[in-house]
């Protein structure tokens, strides 16, 4: 799947492998049947490919609205939340869980390829935990579809709950081409990745509402331009909010908690608000 994909305006086409003679070759089953494209542009895929693409991602919308109509038939609003391996995702919603846990009813849905890992730190918090390994009937996949979403779900009593985040597998690329069913969509960047990831993954930076710049703890140690970075941010996403954050020591999250909690039904936001005066 991480070979194709769309742009904003629903257009569709595919990266093939290149060859060292220059040519791309889409291969089909065996070694004879080949669509030979001399441009060397690798973007030309034939009209039946391009179609079936076109009808993946049809379908996957399709399942998304079904998603956010069941979403939203129980009052529950869910967030994509997605970013690189290793950017601080699972620490921060621990935190997140740990410190809003007991004013909202959080379901999470941790998407793996292999592992219980990360539902295993998770656990303990109050939420409810559904695991998705895309290794497991899925092919491994790099990311999470709204059928794995739709599948995820059912593992959920959305009845008991106000939201639900959506842990994708670690990845820049597929995770923001495919529309979960999510309200909203999240991304957590690390300051260790370096500042240019917002022009080299611009289709990730854009499609997100909010983005959370984690481990700001360790800038004193970094030689990461955190004002270059914030720029590069601007240059693909206007407007975006972008929130500063430490999952370690907690600095900043006050903020993300309180954009997260904000979107959650009236219920849970009154809950909050008496905890808080409490």
């Amino acid at each position: 799947m991480g070979r194709f994909h769309r742009h904003d305006d629903g257009t569709v086409h595919s990266h093939d492998h290149e060859h060292t003679h220059g040519d791309v070759h889409d291969h089909a089953h065996g070694d004879h049947d080949h669509d030979h494209i001399g441009d060397h542009s690798g973007y030309e895929t034939g009209s039946e490919r391009i179609e079936v693409l076109e009808r993946i991602f049809d379908e996957n919308d399709a399942a998304a609205a079904r998603n956010r109509a069941a979403l939203d038939g129980a009052g529950v609003v869910a967030v994509n939340v997605m970013s690189s391996p290793g950017a601080g995702k699972t620490a921060l919603l621990e935190r997140t869980l740990a410190d809003l846990g007991a004013h909202v009813r959080f379901g999470i849905v941790e998407g793996d390829i292999e592992t219980s890992l990360d539902a295993d730190r998770l656990d303990g918090h109050g939420a409810q935990i559904s695991l998705l390994n895309t290794g497991n009937g899925f092919g491994g996949e790099c990311h999470l579809d709204a059928p794995m979403v739709h599948r995820a779900l059912h593992g959920l009593d959305l009845d008991a709950l106000d939201v639900v985040l959506i842990e994708n597998v670690g990845n820049l690329v597929c995770p923001a081409e495919f529309d979960t069913g999510a309200h909203h969509r999240a991304m957590v960047a690390s300051v260790t990745e370096g500042e240019d990831k917002p022009l080299k993954y611009p289709v990730m930076f854009r499609s997100v509402d909010v983005v959370v710049v984690n481990k700001i703890d360790l800038l004193p140690h970094l030689d990461f331009d955190l004002d270059l970075f914030l720029a590069n941010v601007r240059a693909v996403n206007p407007t975006a909010r972008i929130i500063l954050t430490s999952a370690r020591t907690g600095e900043g999250l006050d903020e993300w908690e309180g954009w997260l909690s904000s979107l959650a039904p009236s219920a849970a936001g009154d809950r909050l608000t008496r905890g808080a005066a409490g």
